[in-house]
């Protein structure tokens, strides 16, 4: 091992919320690499390499590079993907929905696999998985990014049980409505139906909205190092004053509440068919 540093690997760190977390657990001590799937050279202190989470290759060669560089692994954080914009969930074709899980789903799917090995011959380690409250919480008109967001919820709690025998645990972060990019690079329905224009843009609208009142990307940045150094983790990190008051809804609210509040916050409720 070149560095007697902790060695951690961020993927999705060129912007937003992976930079964030790349420059937080910098600052706190740790060897970070960020993956981009253009690489190159970082605005930070930190490094960048190629990677495609949809690419078995590209993610081989990326960890065997890491691996070359430093000998060990000890946190991954998985946190390339991208959403959809306001749509009904009919109004995307099943090439598009599978698209959207080969990079939030799969995309994790595969780091893990390849980095688990060397984790768990090293006798320790620890992923983060991010998450969104919406990994345990529907979104109307954003159903497929919804799903993706459960399946790696489900997926990350029961690989959790797996590997503690093997020193390694596996974690999730789950923002609310963050300030970065997101909105501007969701990708639109590529079926449009002209049954859900008017809510559809209806949604996208309030969403934009609620946006503008988001949290830093600090907030999960923090979120991440809290879940990474923890002594006695939690499967389950909630990253802002929002994201917790959802999480506890969720869990003690009765469902009806949980649902009407949903439809209220979007604003379903003004629209000329509710």
């Amino acid at each position: 091992m070149n560095s007697k540093k902790r060695v951690a690997l961020v993927t999705g760190a060129s912007s937003g919320i992976g930079e964030a977390i790349a420059q937080r657990l910098f600052s706190a001590g740790y060897k970070v690499y960020g993956t981009s799937r253009r690489g190159g050279l970082s605005k930070s202190a930190f490094e960048m390499l190629p990677l495609d989470v949809t690419s078995d290759t590209s993610v081989a060669v990326a960890i065997s590079e890491l691996i070359r560089l430093e000998g060990r692994i000890d946190l991954l954080v998985n946190n390339a993907g991208f959403g959809t914009a306001a749509a009904g969930a009919e109004e995307s074709s099943i090439e598009q929905a599978k698209a959207i899980f080969e990079t939030n789903f799969f995309g994790v799917a595969r780091m893990i696999k390849v980095v688990v090995p060397h984790m768990r011959r090293q006798g320790s380690g620890r992923i983060i998985n991010i998450s969104s409250v919406l990994g345990f919480l529907p979104m109307p008109y954003g159903a497929l990014y919804s799903a993706s967001k459960h399946a790696v919820e489900g997926y990350s709690e029961s690989l959790d049980h797996e590997l503690r025998t093997h020193g390694i645990r596996v974690l999730t972060i789950e923002p609310a409505y963050t300030r970065t990019q997101f909105e501007t690079n969701a990708i639109a329905a590529d079926t449009p139906m002209a049954e859900y224009e008017k809510v559809r843009a209806h949604v996208d609208a309030v969403t934009r909205e609620l946006f503008t009142k988001a949290d830093d990307p600090s907030v999960v940045a923090e979120a991440v190092l809290q879940a990474a150094s923890a002594e006695r983790p939690k499967l389950h990190y909630t990253a802002g004053k929002q994201a917790k008051v959802l999480s506890l809804l969720r869990a003690y609210a009765p469902a009806s509440v949980v649902d009407a509040g949903i439809r209220k916050n979007l604003r379903l409720h003004l629209l000329p068919t509710e």
